[in-house]
């Protein structure tokens, strides 16, 4: 793995749409890029990240809904198990693309399976907001964008701040 310090990542960088490998070593290097991680979320003001994100494709992301005394979550060669529940539209944006926001439809109810820093496998589900993040980083580490999601009204409102990161 990479030393660290990591940093943000934004599109169009390459590894935004790779498709992450899965961690095979449950190691010091891991649980310090995984801090790398936590840090750059807490530091850029997101709910989560994922480690294409932080320049790594790997199987990784982090997250932390901002709910009174919630710690951060890791997740590691995670899969969703199941997802249920109306599609919705809501707004959403993404550390990797700043100024961009559009409403994405997502299920309302998602069952995951991954595995923590110690490489122990645990489930979780939810119907609330970290529903909706687990999809978000999740679909970072198949190469997929919210640009790939949002309404296509909303690509057209933002085609000016994506011509902007492509161009800089």
């Amino acid at each position: 793995m990479p030393p660290s310090p990591c940093q943000l990542v934004l599109h169009p960088d390459p590894v935004l749409r790779e498709t992450a490998r899965p961690v095979e070593s449950f190691d010091e290097s891991l649980a310090t890029l995984v801090s790398e991680m936590i840090r750059i979320m807490h530091e850029s003001e997101g709910v989560g990240l994922a480690a294409p994100q932080a320049g790594h494709a790997l199987q990784i992301f982090v997250c932390n809904a901002g709910t009174e005394d919630e710690a951060d979550s890791v997740f590691i060669n995670p899969e969703i198990m199941q997802t249920d529940g109306a599609q919705e539209w809501a707004e959403e944006g993404c550390l990797s693309l700043p100024k961009i926001h559009g409403r994405v439809r997502r299920p309302t109810y998602v069952r995951i399976r991954a595995q923590d820093l110690t490489g122990a496998t645990f489930e979780v589900e939810s119907e609330t907001f970290h529903a909706r993040i687990w999809q978000h980083e999740y679909d970072h580490l198949q190469g997929v964008l919210i640009l790939d999601r949002m309404r296509p009204i909303d690509r057209l409102a933002a085609r000016r701040a994506i011509k902007d990161l492509v161009g800089r």
